[in-house]
């Protein structure tokens, strides 16, 4: 099916004249969970759209996008519930980012995937084009006898659906690249919508980004939007047309090159940021308060001084990403991102053998250390030393080799 409806989503513009809204958790179930912290906790947006209004299903999905500070707020199970808004979960990418999440940030969206409800969407100002085809991925969700348990996703995916393990009884990873090939027939398919799908897939494919129940493949386009290919109900033509693509579907499992949004060719970059500085912090010494931004995706010092050191012993600094996991003996670079003076130190303790055996030192912005990755079973250490007030530590561990 083509959802453009109850389990797809609106994408709704924010301007710097809109108000701030704090979103909540569910009533009666606790807080919001905020994805790329990993707690739990209100959340206020700077900017909220009048119009914003999330799909019916019980997804209730959203995205929110605003230029003035370049994010995407990304909802799943939002609602307004007596004059409150309240979600299930809260993720954030940036307007200008790569549209999927990296390892260090690996929760980007309210898809199964870490990505934006609204990725990959058709739009409405496109279907009301009607173009021979759209001239982008698609977004799409495959029912869980397609779906494959080991792996649960691949690249460019950075998670899956957590019960994954439990219901997935197929062959195709979420992250993966469908497509028609070139050999399809569309002159065969009379309805319009269903061909202009099909053109589509046969020259960008879609991705498979979530899951969903008891449909073999489910395109999503904006709620509004003229995408629909059965838009008052049941159209046996339609059905047989989709499925016609469905049998015609391929997994992408190599490819020749690839060519970006401005027809240029280039190579996905698998060698992105391992390294966050979420999880629990303490402060070591100092009398200063520091808490983790993910806006900032940095440890932010409010009101310190500069001798305030943090330290997060959580071990979360690096998500196991599957396709994106340290290699012993290979070399990575770690880079401090810091301002107002601040200072980032990195450790790995390998409990195998029981010692530190990485220790960057203290390192102020753009200063870097190259190191081997030696550890069999690591334990992270994260220090942060402050500047003074307003200053802040991240950093970019990325493979040197």
């Amino acid at each position: 099916m083509v959802n453009d409806s109850n389990f797809s989503t609106g994408i709704f513009l924010a301007s710097p004249n809109d108000p701030p809204v704090t979103v909540t958790g569910p009533t009666g179930s606790g807080s919001l969970k905020i994805a790329d912290e990993e707690t739990f906790h209100d959340i206020t947006i700077p900017h909220w759209p009048a119009a914003t209004k999330p799909a019916t299903g019980n997804d209730g999905h959203a995205d929110i996008v605003d230029p003035t500070t370049n994010i995407i707020h990304s909802f799943w199970g939002l609602k307004q519930q007596d004059g409150k808004w309240t979600a299930m979960l809260y993720a954030w990418t940036r307007l200008d980012g790569r549209g999927w999440a990296d390892p260090a940030h690996y929760y980007q969206g309210a898809r199964a995937t870490g990505i934006p409800a609204s990725a990959g969407l058709i739009r409405i100002h496109e279907a009301a084009a009607k173009p021979q085809y759209y001239s982008h991925a698609l977004t799409m969700s495959l029912t869980f006898n397609s779906l494959s348990a080991n792996p649960a996703y691949v690249f460019p995916a950075t998670s899956a659906d957590a019960n994954a393990p439990k219901l997935n009884k197929g062959s195709i990873p979420e992250g993966s690249l469908m497509m028609l090939p070139p050999s399809f027939d569309t002159s065969k398919i009379s309805n319009e919508e269903v061909r202009r799908i099909a053109e589509t897939l046969k020259r960008y494919g879609g991705y498979v980004t979530d899951a969903n129940y008891g449909t073999p493949f489910v395109i999503y386009a904006e709620i509004g939007s003229s995408a629909n290919p059965a838009p008052k109900g049941w159209n046996s033509t339609a059905a047989n047309e989709l499925q016609m693509i469905r049998a015609g579907l391929r997994r992408v499992t190599g490819a020749s090159g690839w060519i970006d949004g401005n027809g240029k060719p280039f190579t996905p970059n698998q060698n992105l940021n391992l390294l966050s500085m979420r999880g629990t912090w303490t402060i070591q010494t100092g009398t200063g308060q520091a808490r983790f931004s993910s806006w900032d995706q940095a440890m932010v010092f409010t009101d310190s001084s500069a001798n305030t050191v943090a330290v997060n012993y959580s071990n979360r600094g690096m998500q196991t990403v599957s396709w994106a996991k340290p290699a012993l003996g290979s070399n990575y670079k770690l880079t401090a991102h810091t301002t107002g003076g601040a200072k980032l130190r990195f450790t790995v303790y390998d409990q195998l053998v029981g010692k530190v055996v990485t220790d960057t030192g203290y390192l102020g912005n753009g200063q870097s250390v190259t190191f081997t990755w030696t550890a069999n079973t690591p334990k992270l250490a994260l220090y942060a030393q402050s500047g003074g007030a307003n200053s802040s530590a991240g950093g970019e561990l990325i493979k040197a080799d």
